[in-house]
C-alpha cells in the first residue's frame, strides 16, 4: 500500500509540472485576439474582448486562477463554442475512446498470432513475408496510409465508407459505432489505420519473446512430458511473454488516443483529435489547454494501471515491492 501511495503522490506532482508546461506553451503561440475579434472593431470593443477573455491579465495570475479552477473540475471556457472546455472534451472522448480501444485490439488479434508465426517458424516464407510487412508498419507515414486505405477500399472498390462515424446506438446514454453494421463499416478503416504501428510493435515483441523462451528447459520439460503443442505455446509460452506484452500495449493505449489526432483529421471521425485541430486553427486556448491536461491524466492513470497488472502477473515484483 505504501508503494502505491508513493506512485499516487508521484503522479500528482507529473500532472502539477505538466500543467505549468502545458499552460506556458499554449499561452506563447499566437494570440487569440488577433482571430477571434473582427479588424473592424474599435479599441474599446477589443480591450472589452481581451478582458472577457481574462488574457489582460499576466501570465502567472492566468495560471493561478487556471489551476484554482482545475482542482474545480473547471477548465476553462471555450473563446469559439463558449461551452466549457471540459464538456466538449468529453463529449467528443467516447469516438475517440472507441476508435483508440479497437486499433488496439485490433493490434493483439493480429500482432499475437503473427508474432507465434514469425516465432515458431522463423524460416518459413510466410514468416520472413511477415517481418519485411512489419517494417512497413513501422515505417510508413499514418497519414499516407490512411488516405491508401480510403483510396482502394472507399474509393476503387466501393467496400467501405471514408468518412464520419455512421449510424450510432446509444449504450448508458452514450452514442457508440460499434453497436450498428453502418458504425461497424464507418469504424473499421480508422481503426486499421491507427493500429498498423501497434500491430507491428506487438508482432515483434512476441516473435523475439518466443524465440526466447523456446529454448528454455521447462519448455523442453513440457515436450518430454508429451504436452501437445498447442497446449504448450497456449500455456507456457503465453503466459512467459505475456508482461511484457501487457506492458507495452498498456502504454501504447495513451499514445494511441494521444496521436489518433492524423487519423481523426484523415478520416474526419468526430473525437478529441479533430477538435483540437480545430480548436488550434483559432487559437481557443482553453480548450487546448483541456485537451493537453486531459491527455496527461490517461498517461498517467495508464502508467499506474500498467504498475499494478505487472505487480499481479509477476509475483517476483511484489516480493521486491515488500521487501
Amino acid at each position: 500500500m505504501l508503494w502505491l501511495l508513493h506512485r499516487v503522490i508521484q503522479a500528482g506532482f507529473v500532472v502539477l509540472a505538466m500543467t505549468v508546461l502545458v499552460f506556458v506553451a499554449v499561452n506563447v503561440v499566437g494570440n487569440p485576439a488577433d482571430i477571434l475579434i473582427s479588424p473592424q472593431a474599435d479599441q474599446a470593443e477589443r480591450a472589452r474582448v481581451i478582458a472577457a477573455f481574462g488574457l489582460d491579465q499576466p501570465l502567472w495570475r492566468q495560471y493561478l486562477h487556471f489551476l484554482v479552477q482545475a482542482a474545480h473540475g473547471n477548465l476553462g471556457r471555450s473563446f469559439v463554442f463558449n461551452q466549457p472546455a471540459l464538456q466538449l472534451i468529453l463529449q467528443r472522448m467516447p469516438a475517440t475512446m472507441e476508435l483508440a480501444v479497437s486499433a488496439v485490439l485490433l493490434s493483439v488479434l493480429i500482432g499475437i498470432p503473427l508474432g507465434l508465426l514469425a516465432g515458431l517458424w522463423p524460416d518459413a516464407l510466410l514468416s520472413r513475408a511477415v517481418m519485411a510487412g512489419s517494417i512497413l508498419g513501422f515505417s510508413l507515414p499514418t497519414f499516407w496510409v490512411g488516405l491508401m486505405l480510403i483510396m482502394v477500399f472507399a474509393v476503387q472498390l466501393g467496400w467501405l465508407p471514408s468518412t464520419g462515424r455512421g449510424r450510432t446506438a446509444l449504450l448508458f446514454g452514450v452514442p457508440w459505432s460499434f453497436l450498428t453494421l453502418d458504425g461497424l463499416r464507418h469504424l473499421l478503416l480508422p481503426a486499421l489505420n491507427l493500429a498498423l504501428f501497434n500491430i507491428s510493435l506487438v508482432l515483434r515483441l512476441t516473435r523475439a519473446g518466443v524465440r526466447e523462451v523456446l529454448p528454455m528447459d521447462y519448455i523442453r520439460f513440457a515436450r518430454a512430458k508429451g504436452l501437445s503443442p498447442a497446449r504448450i505455446v497456449g500455456v507456457h509460452v503465453l503466459k512467459a511473454i505475456l508482461m511484457p506484452i501487457v506492458t507495452v500495449v498498456g502504454l501504447e493505449f495513451g499514445s494511441t488516443v494521444a496521436f489518433a489526432v492524423v487519423t481523426e483529421s484523415v478520416f474526419a471521425w468526430p473525437g478529441m483529435g479533430k477538435l483540437i485541430i480545430d480548436s488550434i486553427g483559432v487559437l481557443d486556448r482553453p480548450v487546448i489547454a483541456a485537451y493537453l491536461v486531459i491527455i496527461v491524466l490517461l498517461f498517467v492513470t495508464i502508467n499506474l494501471v500498467v504498475d499494478l497488472l505487472y505487480t499481479a502477473l509477476d509475483p517476483r515484483v511484489r516480493s521486491d515491492e515488500a521487501g
